[in-house]
């Protein structure tokens, strides 16, 4: 029997698999299929991916007297979303300071031990399953994910034993980030001639999330993906990441990794927004490819609505049929545990 805890590779060293979190205890049947078949890894180790600058866009511009000002920010805002589906803020209103504190807490929490961190909700007053590692669904190596996070309802942060300055530090970012991802939603809005207040209704505090992630040092980072490739179940994403990279996306059919601007914030559009745009703005496969000696934090806030929200398009012909968010969660969950992967919007085409 190969011993799943380390890995052989051709011209390299047996490779030590313990870590935390334990996915070679977890998964110990991949590694276990890999080494005996050499099946089952993710299939574009040998690409050679070209790091890239997003567009980047000054906000700051947004609250200027001149109007000339604000509209060229709009549309820059509404280009980069029609042809990226992503792209990066500058003079977004969040504080450096809060950022700083934000990195500090989450190396806090997830220096815990496994033990303790699985069970970490219970006193921090977060949900049952706020704590998630791995890829539960995975059958293969390729589909397993490098990573840990805390998926985080924002009516849980609430102050804690032990972690009041976490939760007063969730709750500032939340707050700005919020503001920060209404604002985009309305501008993109009223970019495609609306000027109504869905966004406002629709997606709230008690209905949106933050996200707090950790990717620790992987031993075999041509085996696995840190965050496996997907596209976002939400209308925008604000993504705050560390200096390490490995954040890659899709442009123009091959992969380009995202260089890392500290003072940025990385903005990606979501599923329901290409939905709900008519397919004018475009949600953008990702991922994330591990380190091999770094651990990188990433911090993610999600807008989306209520699960009873029915998204559709005012424009004609529609893309897709009108479905509630629930629905669409539902189908995505049906297809991440029978299929091990999203399937997304090409489920709801008419």
């Amino acid at each position: 029997m190969v011993d799943s805890r380390n890995i052989e590779t051709q011209n390299q060293p047996l490779i030590s698999m313990e870590s935390d979190p334990p996915f070679h205890e977890a998964y110990k049947r991949l590694f276990d299929k890999t080494i005996e078949t050499g099946d089952g890894a993710k299939d574009n180790e040998l690409v050679i991916v070209e790091e890239c600058e997003l567009p980047l866009i000054d906000v700051g511009r947004l609250g200027l007297g001149e109007a000339e000002i604000r509209e060229e920010c709009k549309e820059e805002i509404a280009r980069a979303s029609r042809e990226w589906g992503f792209f990066q803020v500058v003079n977004h209103g969040i504080s450096r300071e809060i950022l700083e504190k934000m990195r500090f807490q989450q190396e806090r929490v997830f220096k815990q031990p496994f033990e303790k961190k699985s069970k970490e909700y219970k006193y921090l007053n977060f949900s049952a399953g706020s704590y998630r590692w791995g890829t539960p669904s995975a059958t293969c190596l390729g589909q397993l994910s490098w990573s840990e996070a805390f998926h985080i309802p924002l009516i849980d942060i609430l102050p804690s034993a032990g972690f009041d300055s976490l939760s007063t530090t969730m709750e500032q970012f939340a707050a700005t980030v919020s503001s920060l991802a209404q604002n985009l939603a309305q501008i993109l809005a009223e970019k495609m001639g609306h000027s109504s207040t869905f966004f406002q209704q629709n997606c709230l505090p008690s209905t949106c999330y933050l996200r707090m992630n950790r990717y620790p040092p992987c031993p075999i980072p041509s085996e696995v993906f840190g965050l496996i490739p997907h596209t976002d179940s939400d209308f925008l994403t604000i993504l705050h990441q560390d200096q390490v990279g490995g954040l890659q996306l899709v442009k123009d059919g091959r992969w380009i990794a995202v260089k890392p601007n500290p003072e940025a914030l990385i903005i990606n559009i979501g599923d329901l927004f290409q939905a709900w745009s008519n397919d004018v703005y475009k949600s953008v496969e990702h991922r994330v490819v591990p380190n091999p000696l770094l651990e990188r934090f990433s911090t993610a806030y999600f807008l989306c609505p209520s699960y009873d929200t029915v998204i559709q398009t005012s424009r004609e012909p529609s893309v897709y049929r009108k479905f509630s968010f629930m629905e669409y969660r539902q189908q995505v969950q049906a297809d991440v545990q029978k299929l091990g992967f999203k399937i997304g919007l090409p489920r709801f085409l008419v």
